[in-house]
């Protein structure tokens, strides 16, 4: 996982609050891993679309 490329296409900034506690295990993660944390936001948030695809309406919407 560490030799992919995330955010080599077009960059746009969105700015979110979350929780205390989630911020600084993202910052104790990139310091332990060397990956920045906006990669290792993206790579989260790629796995969570690919779990959750009928949010986009690109897979049958369940109960």
């Amino acid at each position: 996982m560490k030799s992919q490329k995330h955010n080599q296409a077009e960059l746009k900034e969105i700015k979110v609050k979350i929780e205390k506690d989630v911020a600084e295990d993202f910052e104790t993660m990139a310091k332990n891993t060397n990956i920045p944390i906006a990669d290792l936001v993206v790579i989260a948030m790629k796995r969570f679309r690919s779990s959750h695809a009928d949010y986009l309406k690109q897979a049958p919407m369940t109960e």
